[in-house]
């Protein structure tokens, strides 16, 4: 039986596992899968030491407020993983807390993968030196990141991102909105408030404020809003009930992201993953996010580029608005939603930039991750 050693850090990392070991399992079926895991993981057989909400923390003073707990875990897992060896260990995104596990492991003659490059083509470059001496290979999500990684002659495998081979080419509003039983002709505005309780804390009632403001402009508007747990949900709901927003047409959704984003005209979404979603499902939305300000303070001054939202960032150039931090008050988030539910001309200009995207990130990405996989086993 072979072990590989698996560590998710967050809901994505969990989705690009499962996926990976799905993949894997058809083609060899002798492997155990051990470390940190989410539930779609877990429905792929693997097993989890530690919940994977232990490494669901964001921003530089985020982290320090937990990171006793945080460094002891991982020295926990290191010592798991030395005690019952592996064959192989695959790091899944969680770059600070996966590259030191990968250089130990690594220094013990355990095969290392790091699967998601960390976004060293927006900040922190330097950390390609360090990546070298942790992994030996890297799995790329997006396009832009082999030749960094081949320049310092670090093996490199681009895989794509498998929402790119799970979502469709086209989504059809009309036959999201009557899986939904919502009305046609209505304008509809899809809300992704984060996964974490976190980001519920800081942007809840933004949102909640900020769907008010459009109702005043838009009196028919409907509001689509996808939560992961009912820890969120519940925050979500008592945002609408602080802000007195009993009125408005909220349509609280369990999960269902991309039923939400294919039933909307215009989207709000917090910055991750569930932008590229929202890319990929062509409709036109704007980017926001608020962090701790000591976080954003340094984060900004660190970055190489112009934009933080994946779409932006892909397309090389501002596709869609970004309203971020203090700039992100309801006043200015309602008038650029209505702006963009407005202006179809610039809706279709969306949608062929997010085509474009699309067909760079559609690779059958965990059938090409599972063959890097197996040839470092090999």
């Amino acid at each position: 039986m072979l072990r590989i050693g698996i560590v998710a850090g967050e809901a994505s990392g969990d989705l690009l596992g499962s996926h990976l070991i799905e993949a894997l399992k058809k083609k060899r079926a002798d492997i155990e899968f051990v470390g940190i895991a989410g539930p779609k993981m877990l429905r792929q057989g693997a097993t989890s030491l530690f919940p994977i909400e232990s490494l669901s923390v964001r921003g530089y003073i985020e982290v320090l407020k937990h990171l006793w707990g945080l460094l002891k875990l991982r020295r926990q897992l290191l010592n798991h993983f030395l005690d019952q060896p592996l064959d192989l260990f695959i790091g899944i995104d969680a770059p600070d807390f996966n590259f030191w596990l990968e250089k130990k492991l690594k220094k013990r003659g355990v095969k290392t993968i790091h699967y998601v490059s960390p976004s060293i083509w927006a900040w922190r470059g330097g950390r390609i030196k360090k990546i070298a001496r942790a992994v030996d290979r890297v799995l790329a999500l997006f396009p832009m990141e082999p030749p960094l990684y081949e320049k310092e002659r670090i093996p490199v495998t681009y895989v794509g991102h498998p929402l790119a081979d799970e979502i469709p080419m086209e989504t059809s509003k009309f036959a999201v909105r009557e899986k939904l039983s919502m009305a046609q002709d209505v304008p509809v505005f899809a809300l992704l408030p984060g996964s974490r309780q976190a980001e519920l804390a800081l942007l809840g009632e933004l949102y909640v404020q900020t769907a008010k403001l459009i109702r005043e402009k838009l009196p028919n508007a409907q509001f689509v809003v996808p939560l992961t747990t009912r820890e969120t949900r519940l925050q979500f709901e008592l945002a609408i009930y602080h802000q007195q927003a009993g009125d408005v047409p909220f349509r609280l959704l369990f999960g269902h992201a991309q039923d939400a984003l294919g039933a909307a005209d215009v989207s709000l979404v917090a910055s991750g993953t569930a932008t590229l979603e929202a890319a990929l499902i062509k409709r036109p939305l704007v980017i926001t996010y608020k962090i701790a300000k000591l976080s954003y303070w340094l984060m900004k001054r660190m970055a190489y580029l112009p934009y933080v939202g994946l779409p932006n960032v892909l397309a090389g150039r501002f596709v869609v608005p970004e309203i971020l931090q203090d700039q992100a008050t309801p006043e200015n988030l309602a008038e650029a939603l209505v702006k963009l539910y407005e202006d179809k001309e610039n809706a279709k200009l969306v949608a062929e930039a997010f085509t474009d995207i699309h067909l760079q990130l559609r690779q059958n990405t965990a059938e090409k991750a599972a063959n890097a996989v197996i040839e470092c086993l090999n």
